[in-house]
């Protein structure tokens, strides 16, 4: 299994927009599901910084996000909203797992 978690800090104006384009792809998403991906995000408690997190079955469904338009859509608003602190990408070591994708 692979995991990947990406945090990014966006202006405080950029917010709800940011959500919003958050939603349209999970909401792709949702209909056009990945097959062995888990894919979620999350804000922390000041409320402009997202975490992304990617957990797939192998490196090339993790890729498979990449290949998503409204994906790579949501990455270029992000990219152009110029955010405070931009994405940082971590590999996340598994320690243990409770379910099976």
């Amino acid at each position: 299994m692979k995991a990947v978690k990406v945090q990014y800090t966006v202006k405080p104006e950029y917010v709800e927009q940011n959500k919003a384009n958050i939603r349209r792809v999970m909401n792709w998403l949702k209909t056009n599901p990945i097959d062995g991906m888990l894919y979620s995000t999350y804000t922390l408690e000041d409320g402009q910084t997202f975490v992304h997190i990617n957990i797939a079955r192998d490196e090339e469904t993790l890729g498979k996000l990449g290949n998503v338009q409204l994906f790579n859509e949501f990455r270029q608003a992000l990219k152009e909203s110029k955010p405070i602190s931009p994405p940082q990408s971590t590999q996340l070591e598994q320690v243990a797992v409770g379910f099976e994708l």
